[in-house]
């Protein structure tokens, strides 16, 4: 978290989050590159607001960080490709971080919203439907481009 320049707030949201043995527990496994998937949900986190502020969308900054932080919360290591479900995770990972974070957390119809479209366009149907959505949507492109190219 130290890395970005978050606003106090945030960090409270974040703190919840990131102090939760639950999402501790996607520190154990890899993203893109040498980045975890813990890991991963903090940049995506981090940008995310930094696209909110650069653009004054005026987003839930709380609704837009736990979507965020969440969206990948799905604590499998999806490089097992054992014919099995992971064979399909871009398809299937939001439905499981959604499973996940309504059993874990209190989360709300945003942030069930954010998590569930953040893989458009793969998944074609499932178009974002708000701005804090899109946000999230766009960062998580731009922070798996960077961790897949220059973090191997």
């Amino acid at each position: 978290m130290k890395d970005y320049n978050y606003r106090t707030d945030t960090v409270s949201v974040l703190d919840e989050l990131c102090n939760n043995p639950n999402v501790k527990q996607m520190d154990s496994y890899m993203q893109h590159g040498n980045v975890t998937t813990y890991e991963h949900c903090v940049r995506v986190a981090g940008m995310s607001e930094r696209i909110n502020r650069m653009l004054k969308l005026h987003c839930n900054e709380d609704v837009l960080i736990r979507g965020a932080m969440l969206h990948d919360f799905y604590l499998y290591d999806w490089h097992n490709k054992d014919g099995g479900e992971h064979t399909l995770h871009g398809f299937i990972h939001a439905d499981r971080a959604v499973k996940n974070a309504k059993k874990y957390f209190k989360i709300g119809k945003e942030e069930e919203q954010i998590i569930y479209s953040h893989m458009w366009p793969l998944n074609i149907t499932r178009i974002p439907r708000s701005k804090e959505a899109w946000v999230v949507c766009i960062a998580d492109k731009i922070v798996s481009a960077q961790e897949t190219v220059l973090m191997r």
